[in-house]
């Protein structure tokens, strides 16, 4: 689930904005959401909270959950983490019921308010509905703009709510042909949990952008984003729900619906990069395996000499022992993170904001003093925390210090669910090769290539005819419309006009 308004990102150079500096977390990709539903067992709510929890590295800023019970629905939506609110024995009380839904979330604006954090509810003709949204529509703000003209009153600022709105406006007399309907009109990316007082509903855009996953425990349906949802609660996986599937549970069972005509599946890349959890199975495909084949990979492409190979951790672990491997340099934790620290203050000076740096990043000493060493990270988006950590490696004592990118340059921004800069912000978009290294700091720089990134998935490289992934921020081949991007009307600079404290 995308934040409605456009985020307003520096388009300045890295090395011209200190702001951009001080907040390691601040130069990263970021998805958006993690959804979970499950149907029919006792403790659905206390399960969807575990579920919740093993997706929380995809939404920190706000969770809820939506449980059904005795013909009324239970909401409890919260800022902050899963374990901030639903460990609590009493909040998972007031959630009764055998069919719950949830969703963590990460706002794409910096501003995150009780009334956009999921799943979202409205009380339609046909009875209650609940839903979770990860992924971005792209003709959202299109269609929000009709549907307030048309009469619809909108209390969020999320594109999840057109669809509420949109199911609310069909005509259709079955709740699954109204749902379908809605799906007709969007455009982009998106997985789906929804729960009606009888139906739990999952749906998987038509491309499979974003990942959506059938479980199962103690015969109860469960859909997750990742497995690792499933792995936590002991449930079994049973499949990956389909590209423009749409998957319904009620007490007869299960019934699959596909509306859309097929068309070859083209999954986002970046689950495979960075977003989704080592151990979750994307796609039939082991992370943490695709990860390490990248590291070789980036190795067969760019070796340099060197005595050590140092992720950047956490992310960065995996390629770097696929780098070691292949290229036979010992790997060591040369950096050192800090799990107990949240996101950096800002500073009021620029001394201040340094030490920020490291209080989530030091430098092992020990394993890098005199030593030429190659830097393993998973992707480069503005270039300050490559910067940083350059900069440390040094005055730890490096003799050498070679950065290699497990991922090719992100020169084009997202407009699925990934929190990326405008194309300004973007540093692989403004900057060559030799510019960018000299801007960081290091002796050398690499990327892995195109070609590379596919090959290591298994394939002989990219076709650009069929690419076989979602992979627009290196290629600037986008999968679907951009119809809110390319619209010639003015986009409003605010959706709402209610400003309220967080």
């Amino acid at each position: 689930m995308n934040e409605m308004q456009s985020r307003s990102e520096a388009a300045t150079s890295p090395e011209l904005d200190p702001q951009l500096d001080f907040d390691m977390d601040g130069d990263t990709l970021r998805e958006e959401c993690g959804v979970f539903g499950i149907f029919g067992h006792p403790d659905a709510a206390a399960i969807t909270a575990l579920g919740l929890h093993a997706l929380q590295h995809r939404g920190q800023e706000a969770a809820g959950i939506v449980s059904f019970e005795g013909g009324r629905f239970h909401s409890e939506r919260r800022l902050g983490l899963v374990g901030d609110t639903f460990s609590r024995a009493d909040v998972i009380a007031r959630l009764p019921g055998t069919a719950a839904v949830g969703h963590v979330r990460y706002s794409t604006t910096g501003e995150t308010i009780l009334r956009n954090v999921q799943p979202l509810f409205a009380e339609l003709n046909a009875g209650g509905f609940a839903i979770g949204h990860n992924g971005n529509l792209t003709n959202g703000l299109t269609l929000r703009r009709e549907l307030v003209r048309g009469g619809a009153m909108m209390q969020s600022t999320t594109d999840t709510e057109v669809i509420l709105h949109l199911v609310a406006h069909s005509k259709r007399t079955r709740f699954v042909d109204r749902f379908i309907e809605a799906l007709r009109a969007i455009e982009g990316a998106y997985s789906l949990v929804s729960l009606t007082n009888k139906k739990l509903i999952g749906a998987r855009d038509p491309l499979g952008i974003r990942p959506l996953v059938l479980g199962e425990l103690d015969d109860c349906p469960i859909l997750a984003s990742e497995t690792c949802a499933l792995d936590i609660i002991g449930a079994k996986y049973v499949r990956d729900v389909e590209p423009g599937e749409v998957i319904v549970f009620d007490r007869h069972g299960v019934t699959s619906h596909k509306p859309f005509p097929p068309m070859p599946a083209r999954p986002c890349i970046f689950e495979y990069i960075y977003f989704a959890r080592p151990d979750s199975v994307v796609g039939g495909r082991s992370v943490y395996d695709v990860r390490k084949a990248f590291g070789a990979q980036l190795a067969r492409e760019s070796h340099v000499e060197a005595d050590v190979v140092v992720p950047v951790p956490d992310s960065g672990v995996p390629a770097a022992i696929g780098y070691s491997r292949q290229s036979g340099v010992p790997f060591e934790l040369g950096i050192i993170r800090n799990h107990y620290v949240g996101r950096t203050f800002i500073q009021p000076t620029q001394s201040v904001r340094e030490l920020g740096v490291r209080m989530k990043h030091s430098a092992n000493r020990a394993a890098i003093e005199g030593k030429r060493i190659v830097l393993i990270d998973d992707s480069l988006v503005r270039g300050t925390t490559s910067k940083k950590i350059v900069k440390m490696m040094r005055d730890a004592g490096a003799s050498e210090v070679h950065f290699r990118i497990a991922s090719p340059p992100i020169t084009h921004p997202d407009y699925y669910g990934i929190d990326t800069p405008d194309r300004a912000g973007l540093l692989a978009a403004t900057h060559n090769l030799e510019e960018m290294r000299e801007l960081i700091g290091a002796d050398s720089l690499a990327f892995l290539s195109v070609d590379g990134i596919y090959r290591a998935m298994g394939e002989p490289g990219r076709d650009p005819a069929h690419p076989k992934f979602t992979d627009h921020c290196f290629t600037g081949d986008y999968p679907t419309p951009l119809t809110d991007h390319n619209q010639t009307e003015a986009q409003p600079r605010q959706l709402s006009l209610l400003a309220e404290a967080s």
